[in-house]
């Protein structure tokens, strides 16, 4: 091989390797655009993350937001909010006032036992009955009374509101949901939460007649129509005047209905004995 041929081959090979070199180079300069374009599509995710939890964690929940809604009182109500529910015979003379939380298992326990008593007593016009409900089992105020929706959950407030709904169709329809609300075989326990479940409180609807694919009652379930009304509600149990603390607790002229050791009569005979004294008084 000449001397000129084995430069030109040098030069050549020298020249494969520069073009090699510069393809190599654009090939790592591509690739770290790349990691960096990722990275900051990483950050960017992060941040907007981050930024949409903090809004999502600020954001009212829904009975907050509830709260400042305006109330929309049922038919069969009257007072303030509508927050006044008296149930029974225009004739007669006393009226019983009934405190109650949807959730509280006594509140089952009393209605499973006694409530056939109290409806016979309602038809006899024995007595009126003033349903007052409060939601103190969701965990809704400190022992400041202090306002923390949603802190032990939201069945009696969901509950409250499907009651309302009910108690928009007839007087007869809110006292047959609300004993089958309280029945052995729909009332969950007080740590179980099911009554927050709107499919679960029209399950229960449908086992009375009034509510039964009664698709205005379903509505007003599904839309929440009753939910400020069912705040409003317990902000009556929470304010009462009658020094009541507990559910269920009966009320009669002022002064609370119970049996000689000072608890809410849970029979039949007890609630009997109790109540004809508080209407003897």
């Amino acid at each position: 091989m000449s001397k000129r041929n084995n430069q030109a081959s040098k030069t050549a090979a020298r020249e494969k390797l520069r073009l090699e070199r510069e393809r190599q180079a654009k090939r790592d300069k591509v690739k770290r655009q790349a990691i960096v374009a990722g990275s900051l599509v990483a950050v960017l995710a992060i941040a907007g993350g981050i930024g949409y939890a903090v809004v999502q964690n600020n954001k009212p929940s829904q009975w907050e937001a509830v709260a400042s809604d305006k109330v929309v009182a049922p038919a069969n109500t009257t007072g303030k909010d509508g927050t006044t529910v008296v149930i029974g015979k225009s004739t007669a003379k006393k009226t019983l006032k009934l405190y109650e939380d949807p959730r509280c298992p006594i509140c089952a326990t009393f209605e499973q036992t006694v409530g056939s008593t109290v409806t016979k007593d309602l038809d006899a016009g024995k007595y009126k009955i003033q349903y007052i409900g409060g939601t103190f089992l969701d965990g809704d105020s400190d022992d400041k009374g202090k306002i923390q929706i949603g802190s032990r959950g939201e069945g009696s407030k969901n509950a409250m509101s499907a009651m309302g709904a009910a108690l928009n169709v007839s007087q007869e329809a809110f006292l047959e949901y609300k004993s089958a609300l309280y029945s052995a075989k729909y009332h969950p326990d007080e740590t179980t939460d099911k009554f927050k479940s709107d499919d679960y409180l029209i399950k229960v609807a449908n086992t009375v007649d009034a509510l039964k694919n009664n698709t205005t009652f379903q509505n007003a379930v599904k839309n929440g129509t009753y939910d400020a009304w069912a705040l409003a509600m317990s902000e009556t149990w929470n304010t009462n005047k009658d020094g009541v603390n507990g559910t269920p607790s009966l009320v009669m002229d002022g002064k609370k209905v119970t049996t000689s050791d000072g608890n809410a009569p849970m029979t039949v005979a007890d609630f009997t004995t109790a109540i004809d004294a508080a209407l003897k008084a």
